[in-house]
Parts: C-alpha cells; sequence; structure tokens
C-alpha cells in the first residue's frame, strides 16, 4: 500500500514539475527523496512514507516554481485526500514543504520540523550542494539572467525574502547561502555529506577564481 502511494506521489510531482526550467524540477525532487531514504536510513528512521512524500511534493507549490500557489495548494490538498492520506499526514506534509526553504528561515528563522521533515530539509538542501549544487546554481543564474562573476559586486546578508530574491551573481551565491547550509543541516548524517560537498565546491571556486584572474 505505502509503495503504490508513492508512486502515485512521484506521478503526481512528475506531471506537476516536468516543465521546470528553474532547476526545481521533476530529477531535482526525485534526486532530493532518494537522498532522504538515505538519509532516514543513516539516521535509524525505518517509516518514511511522510519523508519521501514530502520530498517528491516540496516544490509543487513552491512560488518560485508555479503561478498560482493557492490552486495549487488545493489541488495537492483534493489529491492527497484522494489517495486517502490520512488528516495527519496530510497535515504534516504541507507543514514540511511549506518550511523548509532557505529563503522562509531568513525571515522567520529556522522552523520546529518533525524528523522526517528534518530530514527532507536536509536532502532539499544537500541537493544544492557538490557538483549537481554548482550546475543548478548556473542554471538557475541563467534562468534569472543573473550575472556570472562581477568582482565589484559583493555578496550580501539578506535579511528578507524580497531581499533573498532580489539579483546578485551566480558566484556570489555561494556565499550567501550554500556555504552556510552544513552549520545549518539537522542530522549527523546530513552534516558529513554537506561538508564533503561543500569541500568539491571549495575546490571549484579555488579553480575558478585562477582562471578568472588570468583575463
Amino acid at each position: 500500500m505505502q509503495n503504490s502511494k508513492i508512486a502515485a506521489i512521484r506521478n503526481y510531482a512528475q506531471d506537476k514539475l516536468s516543465s521546470d526550467r528553474s532547476g526545481h524540477d521533476f530529477y531535482h525532487v526525485e534526486r532530493v527523496a532518494k537522498i532522504a531514504v538515505k538519509l532516514a536510513w543513516q539516521e535509524h528512521v525505518a517509516d518514511t512514507l511522510i519523508i519521501e512524500a514530502a520530498s517528491y511534493l516540496h516544490d509543487v507549490i513552491d512560488d518560485k516554481v508555479v503561478a498560482d500557489v493557492e490552486a495549487e495548494r488545493e489541488s495537492l490538498k483534493k489529491f492527497l485526500k484522494e489517495l486517502d492520506f490520512s488528516k495527519e499526514n496530510t497535515t504534516e506534509v504541507f507543514h514540511i514543504i511549506e518550511n523548509i526553504s532557505f529563503s522562509r528561515e531568513i525571515e522567520e528563522g529556522k522552523a520546529e520540523l518533525t524528523p522526517a521533515g528534518q530530514i527532507v530539509q536536509d536532502a532539499d538542501r544537500i541537493d544544492a550542494l557538490g557538483a549537481i549544487g554548482i550546475l543548478r546554481t548556473a542554471y538557475y543564474g541563467g534562468h534569472t539572467q543573473s550575472p556570472l562573476y562581477d568582482p565589484n559586486i559583493l555578496p550580501q546578508d539578506f535579511k528578507s525574502k524580497q531581499e533573498y530574491r532580489q539579483k546578485s551573481t551566480v558566484i556570489n551565491h555561494f556565499y550567501e547561502k550554500l556555504f552556510k547550509l552544513p552549520a545549518a543541516m539537522n542530522t549527523e548524517a546530513g552534516k558529513k555529506e554537506a561538508q564533503r560537498r561543500v569541500e568539491f565546491m571549495e575546490d571549484f571556486l579555488e579553480t575558478f577564481y585562477s582562471e578568472w584572474n588570468l583575463s
């Protein structure tokens, strides 16, 4: 029964996110689901229904991705009801997907998350790091028409979601968000994987600056 529910949720996410061109597409949420299941195993969490559901669904009502957030929220509620999700499970899934974002944390501080929510948040942030994180950062920068790099534009310390959404540079995003993520991880397994990926990104930036300074 659980496997059939996850399969249906996976299909729902694929339908909603298949046309995304911002780096928050179906393959992103599928990677997050796989990372989350691995973290759950490492953290000795046996029941992964909520974890997998929230992983696949965490971007389907995100205002970066959808034009009408309220309509998508109602669509998701209807879908989960038809899937015979309990009221408690539906409430937890929504609490997770509405409270794990970095931009929400800027304005309101770190949310109180269930253990499942903590794992999903870690998994989502891990997918923003490493080789895939570098490519997603550059891809999103192109999507928003942000400069690649400008040594005259310094990284910012954002105080609001509105400030965070304004254009900076692709390279600044490493300092404005990505390098802050390991310290914000909830789980020990998440911290270890985040740090491993950040070290790769630091090596990348060292090479980037050496090549930039030759020009």
